[in-house]
Order: C-alpha cells, then sequence, then structure tokens
C-alpha cells in the first residue's frame, strides 16, 4: 500500500496545498489504487511547496516539489497506478540528495522530525523515539539532568545565549513550593519563522523538552506563550497536549512517577515587546506586557511571584535529543563557545527561502550561497540582517564570519533567534535602517523616555533622510541618539533598538553619504531621490507613459520622443512601470 504525504504548514498552505490534498483525497476515494493519504509539517524547503511524499510497500519515498492539482492528479494516474514514478516534479528519491542540494549539509536536531511525521499523531512520534528522553530524565534524577544539558553546551536559543543548564540549576536552587516552565514562542522578528514552524511540525518536542526542564528545576506548572497570529501551531499543540495527557506524559504521576506537570497556552497579542522574558511574564498574568527591572531574576521571582523558568521554542527541542545522545554527542557539533546547531529561517533576496539547521560554525557565506543558492535573479549579495528589529546588517564583505555567538556579536549584529534576512544590491541600507526602526519605535511599550521618544527623533531623521532632506549633522545625531537609547532602556527592545542604524552606518556609511550630499539613493528605493527621463535612443512615442502620468508631465507627439519634466514629476515609477520599450530611465 502507498502512503501519500502532504506538507501542510503554514508555507505548503499558503502554496497549494490545501487544494491538492483535496484533489489527492477525491482521486484515491475513487478507488484501483491502495494508498492512505496523510498530513505532515514542514522539511525546510518552503521555496519548493506544496510539497508531496510518496511512501511505498518498499520503502522508497519519493518526493514531489510544487505540486499543483493537476500535477496530483498525473501523480495519481502514473506513480500509483503505473507505477512510474514522475521524475518531472521529483525531487528527491529514497535516500539520494535532494536535486538543490538543501538538505545535505544540514544537521537537523530540533528539525529532526519535521516533514517526516504527522504532528497531528502521537504515535508517529512515539515511533521516531518520542518521550525517551523524557524517560531517561526520570531514570537519571533532576540533578544529573542539569549536567548532561550543562555537558551539552546548550545555550539559549532565543537570542541571548545564556546557558541553559546554568540557567536551569539556578532555578532548581531557588526555594519554592511551586516554580513554573514557560516557553517562549512570542516569535515577532519580521522574517522569521523557526518557532511557528517547529509548533505546527513538530509540537510533541517541545512538550518533552518542557517535562524535561520542569524535573529538572521542579516545576509542576508550565506555559507556551505563543502570538494568536499562529493558529495552526496553537491548535496543533493543543491536540498535543490532550495526546500527551491521554498518554501519560502530562498530568497526574507521570509514566508511573511521582512527578506531576501540566501545561497551558497563553494567547499574546502580538507585542513585540512580550518577547522580553517579565514582560511576558507581566502578560501571562493578565498584567499590560512591560518589561521590570531585574534582579530579581525570575529563576528568583517570576510568574506569579514564584521561581521560573523560560526558554524558546528551539531551546526546549534540542533537549529531547540530548537527554537519548548525552551532552557529549551534542557538543561535538558547533564551535568551542557555542555548541551544536542552529536553526534559521532564510527569507529576502535568496533563492532558496525556508528553514535551515546546520552546524554552529559554518559561514554566512555557506549558509547563503552553498545551501539555499545565493541570490535569486542572479544579483549581487549585499548583505544578511541578522537577529531582526534587536540585530544589525553584516555586509557580505563579511560572508565568511563563522557563525557563533561570539564572533557575530563581534560584527554589530546579534544572533537573535535566528531570523536571517538576505539582501541584494537592490537593496537600500538607509530604508533597511529606517524599516526595522520604525518596527522597533511602533513596538516600544513606551515606559523608558529614551526609548519611546529616542527611537522617535531617530525615526524621523531617517525619513528626511530617505526624502532627500537630510544634513552632515544627521549622521552624528544618529549616533548620538543611539548610544543614549541603548545605555538608559530597561529592557532588550530599547538597548537593541540602534543596531541596524548603528551597522549600516558602520558598513555602509557611503549611501548615507550619498542621500545627504548628493541627494541620490544609490540603489534607486527611495523614491524622492530617483530622477525619471527618457531614453531618446529607446522612445518609439507609443504614448503610454503620458497616459499613465498621474501629474501630467510627460509630454510629446505620437510616435516622437517624448519628455519628462523633472520639476513636476512626483516620482510615482507609473511611466517604467508601463514603458515596454526599457525607454524611461531612473537615476
Amino acid at each position: 500500500m502507498y502512503k501519500v504525504i502532504v506538507g501542510m504548514g503554514t508555507c505548503g498552505i499558503s502554496a497549494g496545498a490545501q487544494a491538492v490534498q483535496e484533489t489527492l483525497a477525491r482521486l484515491l476515494g475513487e478507488g484501483g489504487v491502495e494508498a492512505q493519504l496523510g498530513t505532515t509539517g514542514c522539511i525546510g524547503m518552503c521555496y519548493r511547496e506544496p510539497l508531496v511524499e510518496v511512501r511505498g510497500d518498499d520503502g522508497i519515498s519519493y518526493l514531489y516539489e510544487e505540486v499543483t492539482p493537476r500535477r496530483a492528479e498525473e501523480i495519481v494516474q502514473r506513480h500509483l497506478r503505473e507505477g512510474v514514478p514522475v521524475s518531472d516534479y521529483l525531487l528527491r528519491r529514497g535516500a539520494e540528495p535532494d536535486r538543490d542540494g538543501f538538505l545535505g549539509r544540514q544537521v537537523r536536531i530540533a528539525l529532526a522530525n519535521c516533514g517526516l511525521i504527522d504532528p497531528e499523531r502521537i504515535e508517529d512520534y512515539e515511533q521516531h523515539e518520542g518521550y525517551a528522553g523524557l524517560r531517561r530524565a526520570l531514570e537519571l534524577g533532576p540533578e544529573a539532568v542539569i549536567a548532561t544539558i550543562s555537558e551539552s553546551g546548550l545555550r539559549g536559543r532565543g537570542g541571548a545565549g545564556f546557558s541553559t543548564g546554568l540557567k536551569w540549576k539556578l532555578a532548581r536552587q531557588s526555594p519554592g513550593e511551586h516554580k513554573y516552565i514557560v516557553c517562549n514562542a512570542d516569535e515577532g522578528d519580521p522574517g522569521a519563522f523557526m518557532d511557528r514552524s517547529v509548533l505546527e511540525s513538530d509540537p510533541h518536542v517541545v512538550l518533552e523538552g518542557m517535562a524535561i526542564g520542569a524535573w529538572a528545576i521542579g516545576a509542576d506548572q508550565g506555559y507556551i506563550y505563543c502570538r494568536a497570529e499562529y493558529p495552526l501551531a496553537i491548535r496543533r499543540l493543543t491536540r498535543a497536549i490532550e495526546q500527551a495527557r491521554e498518554r501519560g506524559y502530562l498530568g497526574q504521576a507521570i509514566l508511573g512517577t511521582d512527578f506531576a506537570f501540566d501545561v497551558k497556552i497563553k494567547e499574546g497579542a502580538g507585542a513585540f515587546v512580550c518577547g522580553e522574558e517579565t514582560a511576558l511574564i507581566a502578560s501571562i498574568e493578565g498584567k499590560r506586557g512591560m518589561p521590570r527591572f531585574r534582579p530579581p531574576f525570575p529563576a528568583q521571582k517570576g510568574l506569579f511571584g514564584k521561581p521560573t523558568n523560560i526558554n524558546n521554542v528551539e531551546t526546549f527541542a534540542n533537549v529531547p535529543w540530548i537527554l537519548r545522545h548525552g551532552g557529549a554527542a551534542y557538543a561535538a557539533y558547533g564551535t568551542e563557545k557555542s555548541k551544536g546547531t542552529k536553526v534559521f529561517a532564510l527569507a529576502g533576496k535568496v533563492a532558496r527561502g525556508g528553514l535551515v539547521e546546520v552546524p554552529m560554525g559554518l559561514t554566512i557565506r555557506e549558509v547563503v550561497e552553498e545551501i539555499c543558492g545565493g541570490i535569486a535573479g542572479g544579483r549581487t549579495f549585499k548583505a544578511v540582517q541578522m537577529g531582526g528589529p534587536s540585530g544589525g546588517c553584516i555586509p557580505a564583505a563579511l560572508a565568511d564570519t563563522p557563525i557563533d555567538y561570539e564572533r557575530i556579536t563581534a560584527t554589530g549584529a546579534i544572533m537573535g533567534s535566528g531570523g536571517m534576512v538576505v539582501m541584494d544590491d537592490s537593496t537600500c541600507m538607509v530604508d533597511v535602517a529606517r524599516f526595522f526602526l520604525s518596527f522597533t519605535q511602533d513596538e516600544s511599550c513606551g515606559k523608558c523616555t529614551f526609548c519611546r521618544i529616542g527611537t522617535k527623533r531617530m525615526l524621523e531623521i531617517l525619513e528626511r533622510i530617505c526624502a532627500g532632506q537630510g544634513e552632515e549633522a544627521d549622521l552624528a545625531n544618529l549616533a548620538q541618539l543611539a548610544e543614549q537609547i541603548r545605555d538608559t532602556s530597561l529592557c532588550g527592545l530599547g538597548q537593541t533598538a540602534p543596531n541596524p542604524v548603528l551597522t549600516t552606518l558602520r558598513y555602509f556609511r557611503d549611501e548615507y553619504e550619498a542621500h545627504i550630499r548628493d541627494k541620490r539613493c544609490p540603489a534607486l528605493v527611495c523614491k524622492d531621490l530617483i530622477t525619471y527621463s527618457v531614453d531618446p535612443e529607446s522612445c518609439t512615442g507609443c504614448t503610454l507613459c503620458a497616459r499613465a502620468c498621474p501629474a501630467n508631465c510627460i509630454s510629446g507627439e505620437k510616435k516622437q520622443v517624448h519628455h519628462i519634466d523633472a520639476a513636476r514629476c512626483i516620482h510615482c515609477g507609473r511611466c517604467a512601470t508601463v514603458c515596454t520599450f526599457n525607454a524611461i530611465v531612473r537615476s
């Protein structure tokens, strides 16, 4: 019997997987072939969605790419009925490398089950050693579990990179009858979707990691703080929690021991600042999500005033593997100070966007150019934004920088949770800084004066520069404001908000100077700095541009060369959009 599996993560569904699944259900329901229809999450190859896998009785798997309802019909007819795989759409056959080489250099630990199991069937998870790590933890005891995590070198994957073992040790040492363990799934960075994909594709691995952490620190209650914009993740998490309770992995007397632990889901309203642990705690408690002074730290006095440990989704997703294989096995990957693997969400101008999990120590260039195929459309690699709005822009000149916490921080960026937005030579770095600062300014909770007002002043300066109204003094003012905001803000949002500006000033100062001194945007992005003219050699006088111009600033007779009145031009770009002869020149 064949098993036909459709990738039904958010990326697959948005690419049309729902229609593909409905088509397959109809065709298989008509009979004539023995096949079972199944569901899985995202394997990480978002750029090839919708993906459909066909597994035969011989154990060989066939992965089909970019499947449409019409292609699904062809796969059913030729592969399932006639026994001949459709090579035109085949991305991978059996154990062979995928055609793109996307998966070949990856080491999948946190993503090990993503795209392989049905996220809504606990039986699938158990068949892939699910909850074996929890069983092992209960055998070892809390102190030995913490020692194993410490030996692994696992650092928090939410951005700060704090030692997970030490964090658990501090929480365990804090006195308290009741303790909490919290999973931070409030993934808010633009371009980041690592946590969402794990929760949608393998929710039980997070629950198991939380249960192991709870056993280690002595917690009896857990919370998953997940933003409400992730409805599929919340639905699958809810189902996973119900299944784990039924199987005895959550609740009272877990696996026949005296260990009791349960998990609740708290849906966040999408405030970026709630990614900061004290603001997250306030939100769970029903208060406004605003950070507070530390100490006391959450490990001492956290949720509802009790000792609390907080880790993010990816951190917990690594824990079961470490308990099954040992701390030394995990520490064998990575660099001296940054052990294990890291999941990245590749977005932007990269050819193969999606999720990758690689050992720490690979370079930015290896990830962008070798695994993800370089820049789309053959353009030039310019920079990569790492760490989201709290991170910075790393230029292509530093693409050989190994990816670990210390060396990424040395560039002025941060590792962050793993978002990696790739930019090409059509990107204006001043506009990028403006975009990220507008995000953090909008998301500031307003508690700190410099964060609330200082980011607003910085944004105003950047908007003036992009509009061609910048002055030489603006660059010094940006740097001064950035330093003041960084030094006087209470939480990580304000302290890191200036990073995109500081790194673009550091590595792309010439672009700022071009905007200010020459009133020119080198990347031709800032519309107020773009001049439109007509190339007399290419213009045929078709009049399309003149008819499309909302300012009526284009003149010329039919079949004669046209002219643009620069004084009246509003820089909308409609003329360039409609011209079929490439006669409109932007400069």
